[in-house]
């Protein structure tokens, strides 16, 4: 959310980040809040007034009453409850333009960096670098549910039956390289000096609204019925809200935080045959990186975000690559966005295994996550990234690992995780 003084004296330039954002369909907003910050802004400065004459008014009765002018004092006690009802409509217009403001600032996107490129769509994002070469193999490699089932790792059947589409069971070998490839991002995270979390899985409706879109909730966030609850889509939405209504003094700053979490999303729309199997589910884990700081050092995090999760997977030898969100491609609360890349020897293409954004003081302005300087309090910046996300991240593992004689190597640093074993065997 922008600051509405902000908006007040660059109104072109928000209306410009709109357009660039293509939400054209947003540009009345701009002039809408303006009306309504003036509106609101009024009834303060008369509410103020009346309130400073009420109580110079009310003075004047007690005088007014000792000097036995009765009839005097009744009168300036019309006045003051002249004012009183005045005040009370005051209060509630105060109110009404108070949320009808936030309402419509919350759907005004935030302002791009400058570095983001423009376009429309993820049609449009463009690749900044490679690591780790590409390849293809001289034997085929079978789709990512069958390499499972070499396994009998996985049961999608059986999840069907209780709980529908979007469910899996993962058992044997398969479970046990999910669990390791966690426990070795923990403790990755953990080593590059990041405070480990295990959060909430469910959060209340103002931390929902603090960290996402009202778009983005509806089309992810699980509801629990009969109680102000969500399930979290992601730990970022727990580890952010965590921080809400706090000040911090600046020389704490940055807080470095990774939080391991089941996911939960509904993953609302159609998606392509290459997200069949555990590619995009209802339900995963993950572990998630986050950073708050002071807003002159985001941009430094931002990239150490992003790096952590390509040496993350290149320790695991698999090549990926980063690519940059357009400005149509960034969710409004996001000033700047990449994605992580794995290599699919199978589809001869990348596709994505996490995510790294740097969301300003959006977040942190909503939930009033406040620094304390020299020169009083003012918003952090909050940043998050994915570690990794099994077991869509399994996929990129059992395409890139698998051997030709349908065994899957075990890099040096996942070993100890998997009780020593240099490859897992199939049992079919």
């Amino acid at each position: 959310m922008l600051d509405i003084k902000f908006v007040r004296e660059n109104p072109e330039v928000v209306k410009e980040n709109i357009k660039k954002k293509f939400q054209d369909e947003k540009l009345p907003l701009v002039d809408e809040v303006i009306a309504l910050d003036e509106k609101l802004r009024d009834v303060k400065t008369e509410g103020d007034n009346l309130r400073a004459k009420r109580n110079k008014t009310s003075k004047e009765i007690g005088v007014l009453m000792g000097q036995g002018k009765k009839d005097e004092a009744e009168k300036v006690k019309e006045e003051v409850g002249e004012i009183n009802d005045r005040l009370v409509q005051i209060e509630e217009d105060t109110r009404k333009f108070q949320d009808e403001l936030k309402e419509k600032m919350q759907v005004i996107p935030q302002i791009i960096d400058d570095s983001v490129p423009i376009g429309k769509d993820d049609s449009e994002n463009v690749e900044i670098e490679r690591f780790g070469e590409n390849y293809t193999t001289d034997f085929e490699i079978p789709y990512h549910v069958d390499i499972m089932d070499t396994f009998n790792g996985i049961d999608l059947d059986s999840a069907r039956d209780t709980s529908g589409a979007g469910f899996y069971y993962l058992k044997g070998d398969i479970a046990r390289l999910h669990s390791a490839i966690l426990s070795y991002a923990r403790d990755f995270m953990i080593d590059k000096g990041y405070e480990y979390h295990i959060p909430p899985y469910m959060i209340r409706s103002d931390v929902v609204t603090g960290v996402m879109s009202f778009a983005e909730m509806e089309d992810m966030m699980y509801k629990i019925e009969g109680e102000d609850l969500y399930l979290i889509g992601t730990s970022e939405h727990s580890m952010i809200g965590k921080f809400i209504n706090t000040i911090t003094d600046e020389e704490d700053m940055p807080l470095k935080l990774t939080s391991y979490s089941p996911c939960f999303r509904k993953e609302v729309g159609a998606h392509g045959i290459e997200e069949r199997g555990v590619y995009r589910i209802h339900q995963f884990e993950k572990q998630e990186m986050v950073i708050i700081c002071k807003p002159e050092e985001s941009k430094k995090y931002y990239d150490e975000l992003w790096k952590n999760t390509v040496e993350f997977f290149r320790s695991l030898d698999i090549p990926v690559r980063t690519l940059e969100c357009c400005s149509g491609d960034l969710a409004d609360l996001k000033v700047k966005s990449c994605d992580v890349e794995a290599w699919s020897p199978r589809q001869g293409k990348y596709f994505e295994v996490g995510s790294c954004s740097n969301l300003g003081d959006a977040q942190a302005r909503r939930l009033k996550i406040r620094l304390r300087g020299e020169n009083g309090n003012y918003f952090a910046h909050t940043l998050n990234n994915t570690v990794v996300a099994p077991p869509r991240m399994l996929i990129a593992f059992l395409e890139n690992l698998l051997q030709e004689d349908g065994s899957v190597r075990i890099p040096e640093p996942l070993q100890m995780y998997m009780g020593g074993k240099e490859k897992i065997v199939p049992k079919k």
